[in-house]
């Protein structure tokens, strides 16, 4: 395996470690939260090339922040894009062991 590109790791930034992300885990689905400006391509690239496996398809969506109050004080969450990645049959990737 060569050395991956660092700007993969700009790209993917965190596994999404959900009850619903883990059901797609099932169906060979992995959920990471990238960077806002990523592209499919460059998704699709980041993970062949970061975790050794072939990608079907690369499925994003937007999610925008909530606002909330935190002791009568208004906040807002930040805005944040997901992707849901579909793995090819017989690759697997295991998101609690790290990167």
């Amino acid at each position: 395996m060569t050395t991956p590109d660092p700007r993969h790791y700009d790209i993917i930034l965190s596994p999404v470690i959900t009850e619903k992300a883990t059901m797609a885990s099932e169906h060979s689905k992995v959920v990471f939260k990238v960077a806002g400006h990523a592209t499919k391509p460059q998704i699709k690239e980041a993970v062949e090339k970061l975790f050794d496996v072939k990608v079907k398809r690369v499925n994003t969506l937007n999610r925008k922040g909530k606002f909330k109050l935190f002791k009568g004080i208004a906040g807002r969450h930040s805005d944040f894009k997901r992707a849901i990645v579909t793995l090819e049959e017989g690759h697997k990737i295991d998101v609690t062991t790290g990167l």
